[in-house]
């Protein structure tokens, strides 16, 4: 396969999981909104969303302070922003765009008709009901992993296609996991925590775990098992572990002559993980756990762009 139509199968991926990623974040802290009363701890929140994406210095430069309003049209609305839902949707369907002959028909038809109903959608309409916005993004993101699951071909471009997937909601994981943890915790441990329901029930809900946390744990909702859950469980499809395991079978099946040591490093994260207890994750620091996978799975993600995709240019 040419390196360019990697590249763009890869990053059509990513940016379809982001934009995903960024409407499970945004619902979850618009319904908190309503529920705290705390207004220090609201607006932790969102200024949690601008941390975790890294976007806090291009937030100052738009806005002096940081507002719900502000932060939703921000990460939504704005196409100046090119980490925005609206520019995720409109860089993947380029992507696709690019090597529409190598997907299917019906793929290509998804990725199209996705951007161009956001393109044409009235702000108006979709800031008036965000609910009904944000359920729309994740449904068409999940069409569009469906439909390249049932109808490609599972050959190299599949591949691709999965591993930028799973790249991105690794590090969306983790880094939500890190900035809700903190903001949480604050100087507690995790047995020490208070037991704040609607807000570890947020965290689980924006990674979709809230109802399989139920029928793992049957119980209360503890940071602790918050933390085994998306970190070790390798039946939860947003844990950290799931994600490496994909991360490394694909890797498996595009291997080239350039890639033995980026598969060896999937395979140690992947290994790490698969082989950890959450008793060990909190003795060694929770944060520098999470600080270790995100510069474990980065360098997973600039070594896959050498030994496969376009060249950065210089």
């Amino acid at each position: 396969m040419l390196s360019r139509t990697a590249d763009h199968l890869y990053w059509m991926a990513r940016y379809t999981e982001r934009a995903e990623n960024l409407a499970r974040m945004l619902d979850v802290h618009n319904r908190m909104t309503l529920l705290t009363r705390d207004s220090s701890l609201i607006g932790q929140d969102w200024e949690g969303i601008l941390t975790i994406n890294q976007l806090e210095r291009d937030f100052q430069q738009r806005y002096s302070h940081v507002t719900r309003e502000h932060v939703i049209h921000f990460m939504a609305f704005d196409a100046e922003n090119p980490s925005s839902i609206h520019s995720c949707l409109r860089l993947a369907r380029e992507n696709a765009h690019a090597v529409r002959g190598t997907l299917t028909s019906e793929l290509w038809e998804t990725m199209n008709a996705t951007w161009l109903k956001m393109r044409d959608m009235p702000l108006e309409s979709m800031e008036r009901d965000l609910g009904a916005f944000f359920e729309w993004v994740k449904f068409r993101s999940h069409l569009s992993r469906g439909v390249s699951v049932g109808t490609m071909l599972q050959d190299e471009a599949f591949h691709f296609v999965r591993l930028g997937t799973f790249l991105e909601r690794s590090d969306n994981t983790a880094r939500l996991l890190d900035v809700k943890y903190r903001l949480l915790l604050g100087a507690h441990t995790a047995e020490e925590a208070p037991s704040d329901y609607y807000q570890w029930g947020g965290l689980l809900r924006s990674l979709s775990a809230f109802e399989i946390y139920r029928k793992v744990y049957r119980d209360l909702i503890t940071p602790r098992r918050v933390a085994e859950l998306l970190l070790l469980r390798v039946d939860m499809p947003r844990s950290l572990l799931y994600c490496a395991q994909e991360v490394l079978a694909n890797l498996e099946q595009i291997a080239n002559r350039h890639s033995a040591e980026t598969l060896r490093r999937a395979g140690e994260l992947f290994a790490g993980l698969r082989y950890s207890r959450i008793d060990t994750v909190f003795e060694r620091g929770f944060h520098e756990f999470l600080d270790r996978f995100l510069v474990t799975i980065n360098d997973i993600g600039s070594r896959i762009s050498e030994d496969f995709l376009l060249p950065v240019a210089a």
